[in-house]
């Protein structure tokens, strides 16, 4: 099996924090100090991918911001890890005349012009360290990588290239065109690191065509260039790919924007919907609101706490994809496991104070004595499981906080309903009306999702009923304009996309959870269990991997770099179906999604599916992103 995106970019910074040599397998040599120097983007690709410790085992002491003040630490290399910018190309050849290292490494997260190139030359040769400019390398790694599967493009100036800057209406060619550039100098980036030039099939006439466009023109470019070629010789060794190519498939947001407004039911989903969750890394306030403090008394400050959720933490691993309920169970049993090993030990404690020199006494002393030591030997193993039950039961309480307080099981289920098109228990409005259910975020997510849904729009005075009871409920209603000129410009496209079979069937009670002992009070919350069904983006993929013919994406484009000439055709060279794909969703995309292509991906025997996209949102971000076109 090829190796993941995640180990091909983790070891593509391994190699650059090793002066761009591989790592060496003694790890009983020294490695060599040095100071590791990156700008926000830096940061940003590293911190998901290497923890400080790692960090440190590869001989980086300090790891600091480039805009920061740094002192000179003159006996010492430094690599630099940045972003090609002017700001950043200004600093370092300050930090070259300010002699702040004995030599410099520079990287470049992405590729540099020749003209910032030769400024850098000429600093260094004013500051006479031409010499201890050691390596210029483009490294490449525009991306950032989250998941085995699964990456997105930047973090910083995201509003660069959010779904907001692309559908604005006002949108000058030469910004969708800076914004389609930098979209794809990132994709670029992706596939050198991958190490593969993919076949790239995409819709006709939106964001998603225009990016696939100039795509395969740099792909193609690339592979003109015979001599610096980043697809041929070393870079593909050790057959680092299959004999097939990946299909990469370009969607727009446009095609489903149900799906990033929809509350969900899965762990990892939820954590991104309701609390802060950014590049793997939960951000929680401790204390919110558990006893009230005594009048008069000084609030209690509320700390914050971060968690990382990360690929070593086998439960995340596990649970991450599974509905709610099913997590809250485990957390459970994984504590009760604990504490009955936490248990043992302190029985063995008090057994070891024996009185009385009998002979049973001094038997038993030797066989605990054995029990002890390999009970201490484990205790590494146990504080770190403890460390893991606590994060997760601390997660797990705030998102079920989340959910009894706005119903949000009820708003899933009635959701779910709703796109499926299965009939309904109770109206639309009863919810929208009731003070209990929720935020007015969650009515309105609620409410768009319904309009979109709908094969006709609802008629006028329905559609009025339903705004005077949002605008009772504290809505803002800028996102409804925004969603009614899109329904009515997709309406003269396409047809709407269907969310065939969908559906939720609540089962008995939670039966773990349910006993007094537990950490989770469940009471009122369903225990709701999802059927497997596909989102549209899931769908496209499933029709474009397996070649079916089907009207939804018969009339996909079709590019393949590899092909000397640029030949314009949707019909696809070969007839195989595909083994690996990458889905990427032009305009941002949400973990439900992703959740979905994985669960895709494991019904499907050998088939390795990534997904990416050029932001990640939870409904939140998208319902403001909304309200701002919806004002214009």
């Amino acid at each position: 099996m090829a190796a993941s995106v995640r180990e091909k970019q983790t070891g593509a910074l391994r190699r650059m924090l090793n002066f761009n040599a591989p790592p060496l397998k003694n790890s009983a040599a020294e490695p060599v100090w040095k100071v590791l120097i990156y700008d926000r983007f830096g940061q940003d690709i590293i911190s998901p991918l290497l923890s400080v410790k790692e960090l440190r085992d590869m001989g980086i002491t300090l790891h600091l911001l480039l805009h920061s003040d740094r002192d000179p630490i003159p006996d010492v290399p430094a690599v630099y890890f940045v972003m090609p910018t002017e700001e950043n190309i200004d600093r370092i050849c300050q930090d070259l005349r300010n002699q702040l290292y004995e030599s410099y490494y520079l990287n470049f997260i992405s590729a540099i012009s020749r003209s910032k190139l030769e400024d850098i030359a000429s600093a260094a040769l004013a500051a006479n360290a031409v010499s201890q400019v050691t390596k210029v390398y483009d490294q490449y790694l525009n991306f950032i990588t989250l998941e085995d599967d699964m990456f997105i493009l930047c973090h910083q100036n995201k509003e660069l290239i959010s779904y907001y800057a692309i559908n604005k209406g006002d949108i000058q060619d030469t910004d969708m065109e800076a914004i389609m550039d930098t979209i794809v100098d990132s994709l670029f980036c992706f596939f050198v690191t991958l190490g593969a030039v993919p076949i790239i099939r995409c819709p006709r006439g939106n964001a998603a065509e225009m990016v696939a466009v100039k795509l395969d023109k740099k792909l193609r470019e690339n592979l003109r260039d015979a001599r610096n070629s980043l697809f041929t010789g070393d870079n593909m060794a050790a057959g680092q790919f299959s004999f097939q190519r990946p299909l990469f498939v370009l969607a727009d947001r446009n095609m489903d924007m149900a799906t990033p407004l929809h509350h969900t039911w899965t762990y990892q989903a939820l954590i991104h919907d309701v609390l802060e969750f950014h590049l793997n890394r939960v951000m929680m306030e401790e204390g919110a609101g558990a006893e009230p403090s005594p009048a008069g008394a000084r609030p209690k400050k509320k700390s914050r706490k971060t968690y990382d959720l990360t690929a070593a933490d086998k439960f995340w691993q596990k649970h991450k994809g599974s509905p709610f309920p099913e997590v809250a169970e485990s957390v459970q049993e994984e504590l009760d496991t604990y504490r009955a090993q936490e248990d043992e030990v302190k029985r063995l404690k008090s057994i070891m104070g024996l009185e009385g020199e009998d002979e049973s006494a001094i038997s038993m002393l030797s066989d605990n004595t054995a029990k002890l030591t390999s009970a201490v030997s484990s205790l590494p193993e146990l504080l770190e499981k403890k460390r893991l039950i606590d994060l997760h039961t601390n997660v797990a309480t705030a998102v079920l906080d989340h959910i009894k307080s706005r119903k949000l099981d009820l708003y899933f289920e009635y959701e779910e309903k709703l796109m499926s098109k299965s009939t309904l228990d109770k109206s639309l409005l009863d919810i929208i009306s009731d003070p209990d259910a929720g935020m007015p975020e969650d009515k309105m997510r609620l409410f768009l999702i319904y309009y979109i849904t709908a094969q006709q729009a609802p008629p006028e005075s329905d559609v009025e009923q339903y705004k005077t009871a949002l605008l009772d409920a504290g809505c803002d209603l800028s996102p409804l304009n925004y969603i009614k000129q899109w329904k009515a410009f997709t309406k003269m496209a396409t047809t709407p996309a269907n969310y065939s079979n969908s559906g939720v069937k609540p089962m008995g009670l939670f039966s773990r959870v349910m006993n007094s002992g537990s950490q989770f009070v469940m009471e009122g919350v369903k225990n709701l269990v999802l059927k497997q069904h596909n989102l549209p983006v899931t769908r496209i993929l499933d029709n474009l991997m397996e070649m079916k013919s089907h009207p939804e994406t018969d009339d996909y484009r079709y590019f393949d770099p590899k092909m000397l000439r640029g030949s314009e055709s949707s019909i696809p060279r070969n007839k195989n179906p595909f083994q690996e794909a990458i889905v990427f969703v032009v305009g941002g995309g949400n973990y439900i999604e992703y959740q979905n292509l994985v669960d895709y991906g494991k019904s499907k025997q050998g088939k390795k599916i990534v997904y990416g996209c050029s932001e990640l949102f939870n409904a939140g971000q998208f319902i403001k992103q909304l309200s701002q076109l919806g004002q214009k």
